[in-house]
């Protein structure tokens, strides 16, 4: 197990390491100490290690990830896991704004809350928060889960496309063209599969959940919908 302690060693030096790892390293645990809230800490990673990360972070903590998985076990700032594009992310405390954002692929896991614009313009990732998230999450989520074991914030997916938001608890208000629609079998289906990734299946049980997803009205400019543009 390698070990870094941030107090010593620069981020960018960190950083730098990891991205020189080769595909086949045999060095596939690393061991982060006194991150100290500094920003972009195990950002673009693209090799198959786990990053644990042993404080708070600031923004974007594991940014562009691909491949890796990694470990907070603390808060994390603004952009956790932003753009995303496979692996795993768990954040053990709170999550700041934009958590998830934009991300393409893999899972990120919130065992707090996570803050404002949860999975804004997510693109297929797959993001659970265990906790309750706030306003304006999934905003413009075109892809993906969004999996909420507490509440949610107002204008819960406004302008969204084909993203699927599970919510277990209260929904303060729905955004534009955000509707709730039946839990059908094949929804069971997946939401059960992204809680069995997350390590929740005994937290929660898919009945339990409501799903939102867009009414498709917005898709294409309409004069009668002129108002909720």
């Amino acid at each position: 197990m390698a070990s870094v302690d941030l107090a010593q060693t620069p981020v960018r030096q960190l950083n730098a390491t990891l991205h020189a790892l080769p595909a086949d390293t045999n060095e596939t645990l690393w061991n982060v100490r006194n991150p100290g809230g500094k920003h972009a800490i195990g950002v673009g990673l693209d090799v198959p290690v786990t990053v644990e990360i042993h404080g708070h972070v600031g923004y974007y903590c594991a940014g562009m990830n691909q491949k890796a998985h990694v470990v907070v076990r603390g808060n994390a700032g603004v952009g956790v896991a932003e753009n995303m594009m496979s692996g795993s992310v768990r954040v053990e405390g709170n999550a700041s704004q934009a958590a998830g954002a934009t991300g393409r692929g893999g899972l990120l896991v919130i065992e707090g809350n996570a803050s404002a614009r949860c999975g804004i313009s997510m693109k297929g990732i797959d993001i659970v928060v265990k906790g309750s998230i706030g306003p304006m999450s999934a905003f413009m989520a075109q892809a993906g889960n969004l999996v909420v074991l507490g509440d949610a914030g107002d204008s819960l997916g406004d302008s969204i496309y084909e993203a699927r938001l599970f919510i277990r608890g209260a929904v303060k208000s729905l955004g534009a063209d955000c509707i709730k629609k039946p839990l059908e079998p094949a929804d069971r289906v997946i939401l059960k599969d992204v809680l069995a990734r997350a390590g929740l299946s005994d937290a929660a049980r898919p009945e339990e959940f409501c799903l939102f997803s867009s009414a498709r009205k917005l898709y294409h400019f309409h004069v009668d919908n002129v108002g909720e543009y």
